[in-house]
């Protein structure tokens, strides 16, 4: 298994896709190897996190360009792996292989965008429709997104999560009692760790995002200190300079999409954080553009989320 899958893994780096048969296979594997890890994963430094990717295939080479490759990197990414670009079944599935070969060196997390509802609506069922010409290869990947974790630690002090907090988790120990293994509900706890954003507000606020909230710096205060934590990392928001720190360093938006949808113009960043939990953002720019990189097809629907 490991030649072919070594194999696999060469082929999606050249944004080859699998046939739909080896698709089912990585996708039967990964979630093996999923299902044995927790909602809340731990994590070792060192590590790289990174931020939302949404089938910019070509962008994430140049992550992997910038950071080092898996293994020799140890990498946690923080979901949003599909919708709006143009390559979501190479991008999610070249994550994925590595899973399978490396997966002490790489940790997948849910994001919003890993769900069955979503996916219909921002590109990703539409893209494995027309590159298979069925909706296996959808179902299949949607079956691994019910078993991606919702959050991670690092070393115990750095606290990962694709959205943010929520008003029913005060403790990362409740975070452990969910169960994951579901479409991401439309409120609730799960729904919040994945859908909530940090705000210049006090407590917490309704979000525009129609799910999730919007929590204030008191709020992550409280969080860090009933938890032991000095860092909250996330993704889930376009941060036009790659990253965004807020509330006094406590929590940090990692962003590494860059010129998010081809046209927002931001840069990128990948968070490294060493064996003593130092900070060092790498910061990239987009891929260079050429014939291949953008396919015809028709624009994804505008959206803010």
């Amino acid at each position: 298994m490991t030649s072919d899958l070594d194999k696999q893994i060469a082929q999606l780096k050249r944004c080859e896709p699998l046939s739909e048969f080896q698709v089912r296979e990585l996708c039967l594997k990964a979630r093996e190897i999923l299902i044995e890890e927790g909602n809340v994963q731990y994590v070792d430094s060192p590590v790289t996190l990174c931020g939302d990717i949404h089938g910019q295939f070509y962008d994430l080479i140049e992550l992997f360009r910038v950071g080092g490759w898996c293994p020799e990197t140890n990498y946690l990414f923080m979901g949003d792996f599909v919708d709006r670009g143009f390559y979501s079944i190479e991008t999610f599935l070249l994550l994925l292989a590595f899973k399978v070969r490396y997966p002490d060196r790489i940790t997948l997390i849910r994001g919003n965008h890993e769900s069955r509802q979503i996916t219909q609506v921002y590109g990703f069922y539409d893209e494995c429709q027309r590159k298979y010409g069925s909706a296996n290869v959808w179902r299949y990947c949607c079956e691994v997104f019910d078993y991606l974790a919702l959050a991670a630690i690092v070393d115990g002090r750095v606290f990962c999560v694709h959205g943010g907090l929520s008003p029913n988790v005060h403790s990362i120990d409740q975070i452990r009692t969910i169960d994951r293994k579901q479409e991401v509900p439309h409120d609730g706890p799960m729904c919040d760790l994945l859908w909530s954003d940090p705000d210049e507000i006090s407590g917490w606020g309704l979000s525009p995002r129609g799910a999730g909230f919007l929590f204030g710096a008191d709020v992550v205060k409280s969080f860090a200190h009933q938890n032991d934590i000095d860092l909250i990392a996330r993704a889930h928001q376009l941060a036009m300079e790659g990253f965004k720190l807020m509330f006094d360093r406590t929590i940090v938006t990692v962003w590494s999409a860059p010129n998010y949808c081809y046209r927002c113009g931001n840069v990128a960043s990948i968070l490294e954080l060493d064996e003593n939990l130092r900070q060092e953002y790498k910061v990239f720019s987009a891929a260079a553009q050429d014939a291949h990189s953008i396919p015809i097809k028709r624009p994804p629907p505008e959206y803010f989320l």
